[in-house]
């Protein structure tokens, strides 16, 4: 193709959603106050904006995503300003979401791209799966109204409890919490050198998971 069919097949679309694909990888959002964004994750932006890291009350950088080798956060970031920011992660696939007053989800906090700043958000640990993934499981509990957008590596798959999932491969979970079990049997046939094995169960009549067809520690 020539340079104009190249532009003009590539050139970012205008809408009216504040959350919108690019294409599979890449999130637009129009900023006309600001949003929370994973840091490091904007890769162009247009307009008057800027870029600010959220510090504790020690005066260091904090966030809610953590490195599970390090045990370290990796810091959220606040967009502001009046304009457009494309954010994307590793080429991970984008997924929107928009949560109505009385919508939450619980994410990995790997997964976890930008979500406005009306929608509220608690970080937890599920400590007991530190035996098997370092530094613990890290997520982020985003309670609406407002949009979000999470990561996958690949096309997720949504179900339904009652299910067991991978927790490296467990993207997200809503109305229904895990349960953290350890199968030695399938640990042994596998032959892993812990000799266990983790898994989430899920259950209740409610609620759906999100899992994706990757390993993401």
């Amino acid at each position: 193709m020539n340079v104009e069919q190249f532009k003009s097949e590539h050139v970012p679309e205008t809408s009216d959603e504040r959350f919108q694909l690019e294409n599979s990888y890449t999130l637009d959002v129009t900023v006309d106050d600001d949003v929370m964004a994973k840091a490091g994750s904007m890769v162009a932006y247009t307009g008057d904006l800027s870029f600010t890291g959220r510090a504790s009350a020690e005066g260091g950088i904090t966030g809610f995503l953590k490195e599970a080798a390090s045990g370290e956060g990796t810091p959220v970031m606040t967009v502001e300003g009046d304009g457009h920011v494309y954010l994307a992660d590793s080429q991970k696939k984008v997924q929107v979401l928009e949560l109505d007053d009385d919508d939450a989800i619980t994410v990995n906090g790997e997964d976890v791209l930008a979500f406005e700043s009306r929608v509220s958000y608690e970080i937890s640990t599920i400590d007991s799966l530190a035996g098997s993934l370092a530094g613990g499981f890290t997520n982020v509990f985003l309670q609406g109204p407002g949009y979000v957008a999470i990561t996958t590596h690949g096309d997720p798959i949504v179900l339904e409890p009652p299910v067991a999932t991978d927790p490296s491969a467990t993207v997200a979970w809503s109305k229904t919490s895990p349960n953290v079990q350890v199968n030695r049997s399938l640990s042994d046939m596998i032959g892993q050198e812990s000799g266990e094995r983790y898994q989430m169960n899920f259950e209740g009549p409610d609620g759906f998971v999100v899992v994706q067809p990757y390993e993401e520690l």
